[in-house]
């Protein structure tokens, strides 16, 4: 199958349309958009700037015309493909769209496409208020992206995820028109509810080029504390205890023992004396100094009761050594391999041990290291399966592992994703996922909104063959799911 097609005269009326400024053909700038995080890459025959809205639906007026591909991307940290051109045509960078306005009696923000996370949790928290959602690549991921993929992050489990904080989106439909879904009010019911049907649509519904979120108080306390277990196994029941005990901590993080000793030997520092490699459990509170205060008794009395060793930090900086052993596990993990599939299932709590004997089966079957941590106060977590690239039978056990995760996944009630979206790299698993009628009645959806399928094609519902186009896996600077 043919994957592009050029459109050489439709590129010339862009260029002559917005200016070559705006729209860039030089093999640089092809490249740098050709692919995202997931280092799956097509080249696409332009990349345009947008200055504003004239130019963004002139664009997409052209891209229906002549049928071209057009492809959005913020600052491409999607570890799934979401953002990578995967038919060529036309890559739309709102990098550029940075604008924030606060509303601080409301608890509102207005943020443009390309504002990054970071910058809308510093600009909350300035004026006393808090923005939850917190991908571990806040500091480069995008509002937009971050809506497009419905991210989360650790904070899931007692805040939810971004979808719960839109309030308004705007933007353009496929075919140049603008619009916007919802107001910038905490009530809405005039009409179909479209606003989210964007919110996850990975850019293949519209492009979003502004949102309003919502924000909640800044929590005034934080308590940090970090619980070792014996076993991975121990650590999921404990995990159970405490939430059935109605402790809803802000962060429950876990850590397997692959995880710890790996990040253990990067740091050269082990958390507890005689228990190196133990599993870990990184839980934070957050809230009013009573909340917390009463929620600290009740977690050092489930410590002391379930946890092989236990230890609460002093201080903000006590906290963030213990946050360092989270931060660096990920990048660490290439000790196991050079090459990793990161994956971010989600379980229902009930499912949590047989999960567990799910991954003991997955490494004894493929005899690779498949380190795992993640937030388990929404049941999201990252498996990440280790090979060598240069060894083929490493290679075909990551991928027959990969597919049996994801089976397995979804035999336990659970989901393919999470956070980081199907885009190209779980186009196998979507079927798994879903039956045919649910599949077809998004097709229909993407349909209605976009006849002529220009936008971010070839994504989700078409099997894409991701070992056929091998990743080049490298740690960058976000790579800490």
């Amino acid at each position: 199958m043919t994957l592009t097609k050029i459109h050489p005269a439709a590129t010339r009326a862009l260029r002559r349309s917005l200016g070559p400024r705006v729209v860039r053909t030089d093999l640089a700038a092809r490249d740098q958009a050709s692919f995202d995080s997931s280092k799956i890459a097509f080249l696409p025959e332009a990349v345009a700037f947008p200055r504003s809205r004239e130019d963004l639906a002139a664009l997409l007026v052209l891209a229906n015309r002549f049928r071209v591909p057009v492809t959005v991307r913020g600052r491409g940290t999607s570890l799934t493909g979401s953002a990578a051109p995967v038919r060529g045509g036309w890559v739309v960078d709102l990098g550029g769209w940075k604008g924030i306005r606060l509303e601080p009696e409301a608890g509102l923000i207005h943020a443009q496409a390309g504002a990054t996370i970071a910058s809308v949790q510093k600009a909350a928290d300035a004026a006393g208020w808090f923005y939850p959602p917190d991908p571990s690549s806040k500091e480069y991921c995008t509002v937009g992206g971050t809506i497009a993929c419905n991210a989360g992050g650790m904070h899931g489990g007692k805040y939810g995820v971004t979808r719960d904080y839109v309030l308004a989106l705007e933007g353009f439909l496929p075919n140049g028109d603008y619009v916007e879904w919802g107001t910038p009010t905490k009530k809405f019911s005039a009409g179909f509810n479209l606003r989210d049907l964007w919110i996850g649509s990975e850019g293949m519904l519209g492009i979003i080029t502004g949102a309003t979120l919502k924000l909640i108080p800044r929590p005034p306390v934080r308590w940090t504390a970090l619980a070792a277990f014996r076993s991975e196994a121990a650590a999921f029941r404990a995990v159970l205890e405490l939430f059935r005990a109605r402790v809803q901590p802000a962060i429950c993080e876990f850590l397997d023992r692959y995880s710890v000793l790996c990040a253990e030997r990067a740091t050269g520092a082990t958390l507890f004396p005689g228990l190196s490699g133990r599993p870990l459990l990184l839980i934070e509170l957050a809230g009013s100094a009573g909340e917390v205060r009463e929620q600290k008794r009740a977690v050092t009395a489930w410590a002391r009761s379930r946890a092989a060793a236990f230890r609460v930090a002093r201080s903000r900086s006590e906290a963030e050594a213990l946050w360092a052993v989270r931060r660096k596990c990920s990048g660490a993990m290439f000790e196991l391999g050079d090459s990793k599939l990161n994956e971010d299932v989600v379980l229902p709590m009930r499912s949590y041990l047989a999960f567990a004997r799910l991954l003991e089966s997955l490494r004894r079957e493929s005899g690779l290291s498949i380190p795992t941590f993640g937030h388990l106060g929404d049941g999201n977590v990252h498996v990440n399966i280790m090979y060598h690239r240069s060894d083929p039978a490493q290679c075909r056990a990551a991928q027959k592992a990969v597919k049996r995760l994801m089976s397995g996944v979804v035999e336990l009630g659970g989901a393919i994703s999470g956070e980081h979206g199907i885009g190209l790299a779980k186009t196998p698993f979507l079927r798994m996922q879903h039956r045919p009628a649910q599949i077809r009645a998004m097709q229909q959806v993407k349909k209605a909104l976009d006849p002529r399928g220009i936008l971010n094609p070839g994504k989700m519902f078409e099997v894409f063959r991701v070992w056929e186009h091998p990743r080049l896996e490298v740690h960058l600077p976000w790579d800490h799911k």
